[in-house]
């Protein structure tokens, strides 16, 4: 049975940071596809960034150069470093998964994804 459970949201002042974390079982990083996607209130849910079952990463132009994904393989944790963050990055950030043989589409599409987690809401205040 897959599981994820995303923690660590909370409030912090623009500009400040905040790291948000994604442990899971029943999957491994070696056989899934992982993203951070985000919904802010009242809109719909959106991509942020990408880890591939091989490492290799990417975002959104909103997030680049801001915001790192990363995992630790011990912990079976995927993480999201946030930094300079922004009003506009307020929302529910949500972990996402897909197993490599189950994989179609686009990595940054929401219905590429099988497996989800509950999200943690992240409030940026200005």
């Amino acid at each position: 049975q897959v599981e994820l459970a995303e923690s660590g949201g909370g409030l912090v002042h623009s500009g400040g940071s905040l790291r948000i974390s994604c442990a899971f079982s029943g999957l491994s990083f070696s056989l899934h596809h992982m993203a951070w996607f985000r919904q802010a209130p009242g809109k719909e849910r959106e991509y942020a960034c990408h880890l591939t079952a091989g490492g290799g990463t990417g975002y959104t132009d909103t997030v680049k150069g801001r915001f790192t994904i990363s995992r630790d393989i011990a912990r079976n944790t995927l993480y999201l470093q946030m930094n300079s963050l922004e009003p506009d990055d307020t929302g529910v950030y949500y972990c996402a998964a897909v197993h490599l043989e189950h994989f179609r589409g686009s990595i940054n599409q929401e219905g590429s994804y099988e497996y989800w987690g509950q999200g943690t809401q992240v409030t940026v205040s200005s």
